[in-house]
Protein backbone atom coordinates (compact mmCIF):
# COMPACT_ATOMS: atom_id res chain seq x y z
CA UNK A 1 0.00 0.00 0.00
CA UNK A 2 1.32 3.42 -0.93
CA UNK A 3 1.27 6.17 1.68
CA UNK A 4 2.18 9.83 1.40
CA UNK A 5 3.25 11.71 4.50
CA UNK A 6 3.49 15.49 4.40
CA UNK A 7 5.19 17.89 6.76
CA UNK A 8 6.21 21.53 6.95
CA UNK A 9 2.93 23.39 7.13
CA UNK A 10 2.24 26.04 9.71
CA UNK A 11 1.51 29.67 10.42
CA UNK A 12 3.60 32.35 8.74
CA UNK A 13 3.35 36.10 8.24
CA UNK A 14 2.85 37.60 4.79
CA UNK A 15 6.17 37.71 2.98
CA UNK A 16 7.49 34.74 4.90
CA UNK A 17 8.60 31.31 3.73
CA UNK A 18 7.73 27.69 4.36
CA UNK A 19 9.03 24.44 2.94
CA UNK A 20 6.67 21.51 2.51
CA UNK A 21 7.97 17.97 2.29
CA UNK A 22 6.27 14.76 1.22
CA UNK A 23 7.59 11.22 1.33
CA UNK A 24 5.97 8.34 -0.49
CA UNK A 25 6.38 4.86 0.95
CA UNK A 26 5.38 1.43 -0.28
CA UNK A 27 6.29 -0.72 -3.25
CA UNK A 28 6.47 1.76 -6.13
CA UNK A 29 7.69 0.57 -9.50
CA UNK A 30 7.66 3.88 -11.36
CA UNK A 31 6.92 7.48 -10.44
CA UNK A 32 5.31 9.41 -13.26
CA UNK A 33 4.58 12.66 -11.45
CA UNK A 34 4.53 14.21 -8.01
CA UNK A 35 3.11 17.50 -6.99
CA UNK A 36 1.13 19.68 -4.66
CA UNK A 37 -2.49 20.71 -4.73
CA UNK A 38 -4.25 23.06 -2.35
CA UNK A 39 -7.77 23.69 -1.23
CA UNK A 40 -8.99 26.79 0.55
CA UNK A 41 -12.36 26.90 2.33
CA UNK A 42 -15.17 27.19 -0.19
CA UNK A 43 -12.85 26.58 -3.13
CA UNK A 44 -12.10 23.61 -5.32
CA UNK A 45 -8.82 21.78 -5.01
CA UNK A 46 -6.32 23.29 -7.43
CA UNK A 47 -2.94 22.31 -8.75
CA UNK A 48 -0.13 24.38 -7.26
CA UNK A 49 2.92 22.72 -8.79
CA UNK A 50 3.96 19.41 -10.26
CA UNK A 51 7.07 17.71 -11.54
CA UNK A 52 7.06 14.73 -13.88
CA UNK A 53 9.47 11.87 -14.42
CA UNK A 54 11.39 13.95 -16.94
CA UNK A 55 11.89 16.68 -14.33
CA UNK A 56 9.61 19.09 -16.17
CA UNK A 57 7.76 21.38 -13.80
CA UNK A 58 4.40 23.07 -13.97
CA UNK A 59 3.12 25.88 -11.75
CA UNK A 60 -0.19 27.64 -11.43
CA UNK A 61 0.18 31.26 -12.48
CA UNK A 62 -0.39 32.71 -9.03
CA UNK A 63 2.72 31.06 -7.55
CA UNK A 64 5.17 31.42 -10.43
CA UNK A 65 8.34 33.11 -9.26
CA UNK A 66 7.51 32.49 -5.60
CA UNK A 67 7.23 28.70 -5.24
CA UNK A 68 9.73 26.06 -6.32
CA UNK A 69 9.01 22.36 -6.58
CA UNK A 70 11.73 19.74 -6.44
CA UNK A 71 11.82 15.98 -6.30
CA UNK A 72 14.27 13.36 -5.08
CA UNK A 73 13.10 9.84 -5.93
CA UNK A 74 9.89 9.34 -3.96
CA UNK A 75 10.14 12.63 -2.09
CA UNK A 76 8.80 15.95 -3.26
CA UNK A 77 9.33 19.40 -1.79
CA UNK A 78 7.67 22.75 -2.20
CA UNK A 79 9.65 25.82 -1.25
CA UNK A 80 7.22 28.67 -0.76
CA UNK A 81 8.60 32.21 -0.59
CA UNK A 82 6.92 35.60 -0.45
CA UNK A 83 3.79 34.01 0.91
CA UNK A 84 0.54 35.90 0.55
CA UNK A 85 -2.72 35.79 2.46
CA UNK A 86 -4.34 34.04 -0.49
CA UNK A 87 -1.88 31.15 -0.21
CA UNK A 88 -3.73 30.02 2.92
CA UNK A 89 -5.08 26.53 2.29
CA UNK A 90 -4.66 22.87 3.03
CA UNK A 91 -1.85 21.58 0.84
CA UNK A 92 -2.02 18.02 -0.44
CA UNK A 93 0.82 15.95 -1.79
CA UNK A 94 0.08 14.03 -4.99
CA UNK A 95 1.70 11.03 -6.59
CA UNK A 96 0.99 9.34 -9.89
CA UNK A 97 2.83 6.04 -9.94
CA UNK A 98 2.80 2.44 -11.06
CA UNK A 99 2.57 -0.17 -8.33
CA UNK A 100 1.54 -3.79 -8.24
CA UNK A 101 -2.02 -2.55 -8.68
CA UNK A 102 -1.25 -0.64 -11.85
CA UNK A 103 -0.95 3.08 -12.46
CA UNK A 104 -2.88 5.19 -9.94
CA UNK A 105 -3.12 8.52 -8.17
CA UNK A 106 -2.30 8.78 -4.48
CA UNK A 107 -2.89 11.60 -2.03
CA UNK A 108 -1.50 12.69 1.29
CA UNK A 109 -3.63 13.66 4.24
CA UNK A 110 -2.96 17.36 3.80
CA UNK A 111 -1.03 19.96 5.74
CA UNK A 112 -2.40 23.35 6.74
CA UNK A 113 -0.63 26.48 5.58
CA UNK A 114 -1.91 29.69 7.13
CA UNK A 115 -0.60 33.09 6.08
CA UNK A 116 -1.69 35.74 8.51
CA UNK A 117 -0.41 38.89 10.16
Amino acid sequence: QVQLVESGGGLVQPGGSLRLSCTASGIIFSVYAMGWYRQAPGNQRELVAAVNSGASTNYTDSVKGRFTISRDNAKVYLQMNSLKLEDTAVYYCYLNARTQWGRNDYWGQGTQVTVSS
